[in-house]
């Protein structure tokens, strides 16, 4: 099988070009992708990510993997560069086209909000024209009523009023209970065509409401749309000056801290990297064994590089060991197990041919 899966078709040339790059210095470093990440700092996720085309590598990746595989730091930095730009115009192409695709749908969403709205509207200008019966008078668009007035009007732009509270007439003596009026049997709604300017103007007001609430609801639709996601693989989170004592003060990437750390993989729990020294090492045979201790985690493991398949590495710390065995990589490391401080810890090599060493502190 072969070790790298097939780039996107849908990549840039440039960028495909630096992802092939970067896979060439990985391959002739004869390094695993977990050893690449505990040595550059960026967990293993990321650098498949990198290698793959998923993800274009951050400058600190790359300057990192140039020391790390003893590349000339001033011609990667310039291939990097190229793929950034390129990297850059293919989001902006992907963002205008998301984008005009949701203006799209809000545009559609609205315009079949405002057909749905025209039959009720259609509907009460239909009963206020008729004295509330639902009848209408009129005998056709623009022509007169039974009265011999223009009924048919369309309804004219509303005359902005002030927004104090009307104060109601009281009824004058004599005039009949519940008019409301003038005493001359009008009620408190005046003649029919005020009763019908009066409709107009809330039907009008009614159609702007809802116009307007539609607009807001599309306008944080595309709000929360276009916030986009996160980067998901950031270059890893700088140290916090002192060492953390609780999982609330840990820094950012780091997900355990001393006991809590026991049995487990140092890179997937972002101990690794940055987090992490070389505290004690060993020649055993023609492989190199060394102690990893990370004070931010209180946790060490061993680890073991230019070594040859079948090989095994262990690490003890208080009462608790691991082991670790080489593979086709060359390399391997153990778990983690919890210590107080660098010298608790020691590391073991048993080469297959028989070979043992472990390593002192230094």
């Amino acid at each position: 099988m072969p070790r790298w899966k097939a780039l996107p078709e849908e990549l840039d040339p440039q960028v495909r070009e630096f992802a092939g790059q970067l896979r060439r210095l990985v391959d002739r470093s004869g390094l695993s992708l977990a050893a690449v990440a505990d040595r550059t700092g960026y967990s293993k996720t990321s650098w498949e990510r990198y290698l793959n085309g998923r993800l274009l590598a951050p400058k600190g990746a790359i300057v990192a993997l140039a020391e790390v595989t003893g590349t000339q730091l001033h011609h990667l930095t310039t291939m990097w560069e190229l793929a950034e730009r390129a990297w850059s115009r293919s989001e902006m192409r992907h963002d205008m086209t998301m984008e005009a695709i949701r203006i799209s749908q809000a545009r559609a969403a609205l315009g079949e909000a405002g057909v749905a709205a025209a039959p009720v509207s259609s509907r009460r200008a239909s009963r206020v024209a008729g004295g509330g019966t639902g009848v209408s008078t009129a005998a056709g668009p623009g022509g007169p009523g039974d009265d011999g007035r223009d009924t048919a009007r369309p309804p004219s732009v509303p005359v902005q009023r002030s927004a104090a509270p009307r104060i109601p007439q009281q009824p004058q003596p004599g005039s009949a209970p519940g008019s409301g009026g003038d005493g001359h049997g009008h009620g408190a709604g005046g003649s029919p065509g005020a009763r019908q300017q009066g409709g107009r103007r809330r039907l009008t007001l009614f159609l702007m409401g809802a116009v307007g609430a539609l607009l807001l609801i599309a306008g944080a639709v595309l709000l929360t749309d276009l916030g986009g996601d996160d980067e998901a693989d950031a270059a890893p989170a700088t140290p916090s000056a002192a060492p953390a004592t609780s999982a609330s003060q840990l820094p950012a990437g780091v997900e355990c801290s001393g006991a809590d750390c026991t049995g487990q993989d140092p890179e997937a729990m972002g101990c690794g990297g940055q987090f992490a020294d070389t505290v004690a090492r060993e020649t055993v045979g023609g492989g190199l064994v060394e102690v990893r201790y990370s004070e931010t985690c209180g946790a060490a493991w061993a680890r073991i590089t230019q070594a040859s398949p079948g090989d095994t590495v262990k690490i003890t710390g208080g009462s608790a060991e691991q082991d670790g065995t080489v593979d086709a990589d060359a390399d391997a490391y153990t778990p983690m197990v919890a210590v107080k401080k660098a010298s608790d810890a020691k590391a073991c090599a048993t080469l297959a041919s028989g070979t043992t060493g472990c390593t002192t502190p230094e």
